[in-house]
């Protein structure tokens, strides 16, 4: 499978044109994906440049090396004469730009190895994990770690 995935705001705070802080879970997750499912993550971001290289440099400094960064393969050329697209060909975007915005890195996780995003289903697992119901009925909101641990306790 391969991911694009943006940096400002997806990876990091937007801090644009610094870096902002790292997002919770959010390179170990890349990485487990990288090495457990064999994902092919592509950076795709807006940096150009000096800026592009220091988010290179900085994921790569914390252990996470992309396949190919705004491009769908490392020697892809810009420019028309090399047949270069600046659409990309991959099978799932990651940006906090989403349609109801980006979810918690546990969140994607859970829905890149399940396969529920390929289903249609990205708001029932949205559900699953960010809402359980007490005695009476009522919706009650808990933590990430409690969520994930819920979730995962329903996958048993």
């Amino acid at each position: 499978m391969i991911i694009a995935v943006d940096f400002d705001g997806t990876i990091v705070e937007h801090e644009y044109p610094n870096i902002g802080k790292e997002k919770p879970f959010a390179i170990q997750t890349l990485i487990r994906l990288q090495n457990e499912c064999r994902c092919q993550l592509i950076l795709w971001t807006v940096r150009r440049g000096h800026l592009l290289q220091e988010a290179v440099d900085y994921c790569h400094e914390r252990g996470l090396d992309f396949y190919a960064v705004n491009k769908d393969f490392p020697e892809e050329v810009e420019g028309e004469s090399h047949g270069y697209s600046r659409k990309l060909k991959a099978d799932l975007f990651i940006d906090d730009r989403n349609l109801g915005g980006l979810p918690e890195w546990g969140v994607i996780y859970d829905m890149v190895v399940s396969g529920e995003f390929l289903n249609g289903n990205v708001g029932l697992l949205q559900d699953k994990l960010n809402v359980t119901r007490d005695a009476r009925g009522r919706k009650v909101k808990h933590n990430f770690l409690v969520r994930l641990g819920l979730a995962l306790e329903g996958n048993k």
